[in-house]
Formats: C-alpha cells, sequence, structure tokens
C-alpha cells in the first residue's frame, strides 16, 4: 500500500506540472526553465513507475501512449457541429444583420467576432471536469476519437480547473480548432526534407496529417496546439452569452484566443474585420477569416439553425491575395487515378507567404475557358488560401507571340492512350502498368474487398515502387523473397509473410479479381454482376460494349469502361502475367448451402464484429439470397453493424425490416 505522504508528493507534483503547463502552453507566461520543468516531470515518473497504483489517467505522464492504435473508433457528437455559411463582403455581412433581426423582431443584437483559424476542428468532452475522449468533426454527426493524439497537445488540459465562476459541468463538449504554429511547420518540414519524405502544403496539412496518425509519439514531435471558441453538450451548468462561454474555457484551463471582440452592432464586426485583413501577417498561425456569432445565446436559441448551417453566426472569408506573373510554359502531370492535370510553370512570384512557381490550371475546358496560352501574363491567387490558380489573363498584355494549348492524345508518364467520358472533363489514362499510378493500384489491388493481401498496404506498396521491385501488378507475384529483404524495414519473417499472402490471394474468384483490376466505374457489386454473367475473364474480355449494356445492372458508362479497359494493349500483357502465375480468372459455381433467404435482397451498413463483409456477403448467397450495395425499395432486409451510416436511416425511412448481426447469424444457422 503507498503511504499517504507519497501520495500527497505525487498531487503535488501534478498539480505543480498542470499549473506550468498552463503557464506555458495557455497562457505563454512561462516562470520556470524547460531543464527544471523537466526535472519535475521526471520526478513524477519515476515515482508512478515505483508505486503504479498512483498511475492516473489524466496524470501529466499519461499523454503520450506507449503504443500505436490499430485503427480509430467512431464517436457520435451528442451536439452536432455544424459548418457555417460563408461571406465574403461587408454588404453581405449586412444582409445577415438584417436577417438576424427580422428573425428576432427587430430586437437589439450585439455580436462576437472571432479570429477563424485555418486548422482542424475536434471536439473535447470532460466529464465531472476529466477528459473523457476527444474526437474530429467528421461528417458533423459523428468523427473519429482521437483521445490519444489530442492528449499529447499539453495546451488541452487532462482536467479541467474550477473556474472563479460557477461550477464546472457535469459533462460538457468543449469545441475547438487544433492548428500547426507556422515556426512547427517550418521546423517539420525542415526535418521530412532531410528525411527525404515528402513536404506538407500549409501548416493545416500538417495538422491534419498529424491528427491522423495511429501512433501518438509521432503526434507529439508535431508541436501542435489548440483554441477553443465554443461548447456542445453541456449539462449541470448554464451560460448566458457566447463571451461568458469564453471567460468560462479561459478560467478553466482551456487554451481561448485573446483576439476574440465583443461588438455593439454589425458596423463594429465589419470594422474588427477589416483590421484583421492586415494584422492576420503578424500572427503566427494561419487564419483566413472571422467568425461572427450573436451573443446573447438566448436569442441564439430562437433563431436555431438550418440543415447545415446556424442561423446565429457566420463566416466572413478575407478577400485572397493576387499577383501578376507569366506562364512561362503548360505541362501535363498524371495522378494517381489516371487523370491528366494541366500546370502551368510561371515566373516566380511572391504571394500570400510563399514563392510560387506554378499553378493548376485544372482541365481543357478551364483552359479554354479563361482562353491561358504560353506566355500569357495572368493574375493568380491562391483557393483557400492554399492552391494557386490562374484567375484571370491579362489580355491588354499580349504581344501576338502566345501560343495555344492542347491536351495530349498519349499519357505524358506512360505514352499510353487517354480518353475523355461525353459528361465530365477530366482526361484519363486508362493504362494498367501506367507508372504514375502504380501504387495506387496495388493498393486496390490488395485490399481487403479485393485480392485481400495481407501486408501489401500504402507503406509497402511506396516502397516497392520506389525500389523498381514491381512495373505493375503481374510483377507482385514475381517477387523473390531476397528482392523483398532488400526493403528497408523488411525481415525474414516479414518476408515469408508477405508472400504467403501472395500465394493465398490465387484463389479469391473472379469477382474479386474483376474488381482488384480497378477497372473504371467498376466497384464490387459490378464486378459480381459481371462475373456471375460470364464466368470467366477470357469472355468478359472479349465483350463488346453492346453485349454489356443488356445486363440490367450495367449502364453504358460503365460497359464502355469495361470495354476500353480491355481494348488497351498492356491489358493483355499484365493478365497474361497474372494467368501465367496462376490466379483464378473463371468463377466457381456458388455452392448452394441452404435456401434460408432465398428471395431476400440484403444490405450490410456499419462494422460486424465477428465477420469481414465479404464474408457476410458470401454468407448470404451461400444461403440463397441476393446482396445489394444501396438500400432501396427492392431491399428486403438490412443488417446494421457498430456506427451504421444513412442506410440505416433510408431503411427506416422505407419501412425495410432491420437486423443486428446477432439475429443475422442466426437466420443463416450460424
Amino acid at each position: 500500500m503507498t503511504s499517504d505522504p507519497t501520495r500527497r508528493r505525487v498531487e503535488r507534483l501534478r498539480a505543480l506540472i498542470r499549473h506550468h503547463d498552463r503557464r506555458y502552453y495557455v497562457e505563454n507566461r512561462p516562470e520556470i526553465t524547460d531543464q527544471e520543468y523537466d526535472r519535475l516531470l521526471r520526478a513524477l515518473r519515476d515515482l508512478e513507475e515505483a508505486f503504479p497504483d498512483l498511475i492516473r489517467p489524466d496524470s501529466p505522464t499519461q499523454r503520450i501512449a506507449d503504443r500505436p492504435l490499430e485503427s480509430f473508433t467512431v464517436v457520435r457528437h451528442r451536439v452536432p457541429m455544424m459548418s457555417l455559411d460563408n461571406t465574403y463582403s461587408a454588404d453581405e455581412l449586412r444582409e445577415f444583420d438584417a436577417r438576424i433581426k427580422r428573425f428576432l423582431g427587430g430586437e437589439a443584437v450585439r455580436y462576437v467576432a472571432e479570429l477563424k483559424f485555418d486548422g482542424v476542428s475536434v471536439s473535447l468532452s470532460y466529464r465531472r471536469g476529466a477528459l473523457l475522449h476527444g474526437a474530429t468533426r467528421g461528417d458533423g454527426e459523428q468523427g473519429d476519437e482521437i483521445t490519444a493524439n489530442l492528449k499529447t497537445i499539453r495546451a488541452i488540459p487532462l482536467a479541467l480547473e474550477p473556474p472563479k465562476a460557477g461550477p464546472i459541468p457535469e459533462l460538457i463538449e468543449v469545441r475547438g480548432e487544433v492548428y500547426m504554429p507556422r515556426r512547427a511547420f517550418e521546423a517539420l518540414n525542415r526535418r521530412r526534407r532531410k528525411e527525404g519524405e515528402p513536404l506538407f502544403a500549409n501548416p493545416r496539412n500538417g495538422a491534419a496529417g498529424s491528427l491522423k496518425q495511429l501512433d501518438s509519439r509521432i503526434v507529439a514531435r508535431r508541436d501542435l496546439s489548440v483554441f477553443c471558441y465554443g461548447v456542445g453538450a453541456v449539462e449541470g451548468r448554464s451560460f448566458a452569452t457566447q463571451q461568458e462561454v469564453l471567460e468560462f474555457l479561459k478560467g478553466s484551463g482551456l487554451r481561448v484566443n485573446p483576439h476574440s471582440k465583443g461588438c455593439a452592432d454589425i458596423e463594429e464586426a465589419i470594422s474588427t474585420c477589416g483590421e484583421w485583413e492586415t494584422r492576420r501577417k503578424k500572427l503566427d498561425y494561419d487564419i483566413d477569416g472571422m467568425v461572427i456569432k450573436v451573443d446573447d445565446l438566448a436569442q441564439q436559441r430562437r433563431l436555431g439553425v438550418t440543415a447545415k448551417s446556424p442561423r446565429y453566426a457566420i463566416s466572413y472569408k478575407f478577400p485572397a491575395e493576387r499577383a501578376k506573373t507569366q506562364v512561362l510554359g503548360i505541362e501535363v502531370n498524371v495522378g494517381r487515378t489516371g487523370t491528366l492535370t494541366p500546370v502551368a510553370n510561371l515566373k516566380p512570384v511572391f504571394l500570400a507567404g510563399t514563392t510560387v512557381s506554378r499553378a493548376s490550371l485544372h482541365n481543357e475546358d478551364e483552359i479554354r475557358r479563361k482562353d491561358v496560352r504560353i506566355g500569357d501574363w495572368v493574375l493568380i491567387e491562391k483557393a483557400g488560401e492554399i492552391i494557386p490558380q490562374v484567375v484571370e489573363v491579362l489580355r491588354g498584355k499580349r504581344t501576338g507571340r502566345e501560343k495555344a494549348f492542347r491536351m495530349p492524345r498519349r499519357c505524358p508518364a506512360c505514352g499510353g492512350r487517354v480518353s475523355r467520358d461525353e459528361e465530365e472533363v477530366a482526361v484519363r489514362c486508362a493504362g494498367i502498368s501506367c507508372p504514375a499510378q502504380l501504387k495506387e493500384r496495388l493498393v486496390h489491388f490488395a485490399q481487403r474487398s479485393a485480392m485481400d493481401i495481407e501486408g501489401l498496404g500504402d507503406v509497402m506498396a511506396e516502397q516497392m515502387v520506389a525500389h523498381g521491385l514491381v512495373k505493375d501488378v503481374g510483377d507482385i507475384y514475381r517477387l523473390p523473397k531476397e528482392k523483398l529483404l532488400t526493403l528497408p524495414r523488411m525481415g525474414e519473417r516479414s518476408a515469408q509473410n508477405l508472400l504467403q499472402g501472395i500465394e493465398a490471394s490465387k484463389g479469391r474468384g473472379l469477382s474479386r479479381f474483376i474488381f482488384a483490376l480497378g477497372i473504371r466505374h467498376v466497384g464490387a457489386t459490378g464486378a459480381e454482376v459481371l462475373a456471375r454473367h460470364f464466368g470467366s475473364l477470357e469472355r468478359l474480355a472479349k465483350a463488346p460494349a453492346e453485349e454489356l449494356t443488356q445486363l440490367p445492372e450495367v449502364g453504358e458508362v460503365l460497359a464502355e469502361g469495361v470495354a476500353e479497359f480491355f481494348r488497351e494493349p498492356d491489358t493483355a500483357r499484365v493478365l497474361e502475367k497474372l494467368k501465367e502465375a496462376g490466379v483464378r480468372m473463371e468463377e466457381s459455381a456458388p455452392r448452394l448451402v441452404s435456401k434460408r433467404l432465398a428471395g431476400e435482397t440484403v444490405v450490410f451498413t456499419g462494422e460486424l464484429a465477428g465477420l469481414g463483409r465479404p464474408q457476410a456477403e458470401e454468407l448470404v448467397r451461400a444461403h440463397g439470397g441476393g446482396v445489394g450495395s444501396s438500400v432501396t425499395r427492392k431491399t428486403t432486409l438490412v443488417v446494421a453493424g457498430d456506427s451504421p451510416g444513412s442506410k440505416l436511416r433510408e431503411a427506416q425511412r422505407l419501412g425495410i425490416r432491420i437486423v443486428g448481426e446477432p439475429e443475422f447469424m442466426k437466420m443463416v444457422g450460424k
């Protein structure tokens, strides 16, 4: 049993460390040196290691997990995190004010003007003052639980401090924005450049990429911070105004931005927006506008919300900075999915904090609409403060020596034929061995619902491509172990496991193989339809588009995508490799176990605990049923697992029978 003096010393150390965390990370007023702080933390860690019964989840030593997560779980927000409508001018803000006053019957309205941070929105749930969990905004209704990552941010207290006025609520959802300071962003990119890793485009991408990490030890090195600006669900306390909410958050030890301002009317709010258009450059973090909120929370509740946004708040976006420069040339990049994107090479110009020498021209139609030519002088801006784009051609500066641009008829990366659907603006390369698409094709080919090759994910695919081990998906089945062992962090056992996974994938079946090939417009359900009808890849490859459209589930777009894929000479070459390797290209007749589900059309939604989605669908077919990919009036049964999505709501609306995983398993005799 731990002695009382030891327990008291542990509590004193925790309180002291929390005090200095707040002084340094929240108030920016450090009282001790980094070395003194490290000594306090080391002393606490030593005591907790000696007396493990004293360790608590909210201890400062518990901010960084000792092992990575396998995946993120999904949590539902008690109050939805809604997005804001945007405005771009003072007149639009005045219209917002007029709408508010009409809705409130002419009442006087005070506003709060807050900086709009360019980061990642998060929700922090505290129960009785202790951090319960943290989550991303997600779709507004639910998001990924990223508690382990958020705990590494020392500006986020693991336990709230009792504020001077009023109690800590029984439960409170705190809303905030995680961001990466500019100095941290620059330091991170310096490290990544030194280590040969791809650079983040901007601080927001750096913050978002960090919060997606499954290993919180990586996040801890990214120097993220947070500003808290509001609340969702609150139990055990009430607030009268937005300014009172901000004071409570600050008093509880949460980091609140110091630049929010109460405004007597909309004109004062407009003036505040104008001030920050120039002042924002002096900040150590990115903002892309202001948020204007009705201060009185009773008025907020009366104003309510629309389907997507609150009526009581609006975002004012700063005008994008523009610069004048010259188009020196236009090149075409091939994306991971085969899309050809024209990019303008520009005379370097400084814009919104960085030197810009390239700008996306998006697509051929956009070039024609703006009439962009090589040699033109143009105005450029950063869309959303991030991506440079050409806004306007300065035709008055033309000399007559400018050259028109035409999209290539062959892929710049592989020389393969390119095509464009009539209903789309994108031009794409259909080559199955196009090097620009190789990594993405490998990952798609190996994913669980395709060939299910364990161990061949993003990182492994990237290494295989970088080291030249594969030129197309057919080469996966020709990998010698000695070549795999040359890859970074690849040991004997890992190489053997990967080769076993590759061997096992040969018998996955025709429908999964068709899906794995990555034929445009062919998803898992379409692949199943094609496999069931044709029975072999050879028959499918010979089928003209006209024959494909005879199938009830196949439209013209899908049919043309399939026919085009098999017309490519590269496709035949890669398929021959796969055939020689012994990959199964014929559909075996499904073994009918029973007719328990005869006449049923089953749709799955959410995560199933006991089996994967492909296995569940195979069970349905084995017992005489059919499988659908979406809920329609033809659906007869919906199986709902954990965190079901919109399919569940649609099934409820249509009155379709809904069962859980246990009941489904009983239906198939498991």
